[in-house]
């Protein structure tokens, strides 16, 4: 701008000096039409059309990374909420194990309890007596339907007398 105006200037200048033999003064001049070369004007549009395909390029380059950038974030996001949900849930997993071990121990305590009672009461020693026999049969019972095992007792006298004993106590319940 500070150069079209000095341009401006020196040309209103130079005319004004040339008229004033005539009693003309300029105070402005104004090109109304300029017609340059058309060699001048084939490069003028070539660098018209060069900034607008480079503004073009830029443009795109910048939605092509912007776009980059929206996709990795996406992913990254959603491998965190992948990763949070998985450890939500072996938490869970681990809480829900926890308790029923906890429920487990605590209902084979109360079994334990009521069995000590049991025993205590008259007739009980008997009856677990009964119950552990009757446990230890039906263990022999279930070896003995597969075909690949041979049942050969620790001491057979002992599983007589368990037997025996067993009995014993069925009788006297009766």
């Amino acid at each position: 701008f500070e150069e079209r105006d000095h341009i401006n200037t020196t040309i209103v200048n130079a005319i004004d000096e040339s008229a004033a033999n005539w009693g003309v003064k300029v105070l402005r001049y104004e090109i109304k039409d300029l017609t340059p070369p058309a060699e001048i004007l084939h490069s003028m549009q070539r660098q018209i059309t060069a900034e607008r395909e480079k503004r073009a390029l830029i443009a795109a380059s910048e939605g092509r990374r912007q776009e980059q950038i929206n996709i990795a974030s996406g992913e990254r996001e959603a491998a965190i909420a992948r990763s949070e949900g998985e450890r939500q849930a072996a938490i869970n997993r681990a809480q829900g194990e926890a308790n029923a071990i906890v429920a487990l121990a605590e209902a084979s305590a109360t079994a334990l309890r009521q069995v000590g009672a049991a025993i205590r009461e008259p007739g009980g020693e008997d009856a677990m007596n009964l119950r552990v026999a009757e446990h230890y049969v039906d263990a022999f019972g279930n070896l003995a339907k597969t075909n690949n095992s041979i049942i050969v007792p620790a001491n057979l006298g002992e599983m007589s007398g368990l037997i025996a004993s067993a009995l014993h106590i069925v009788k006297t319940q009766k």
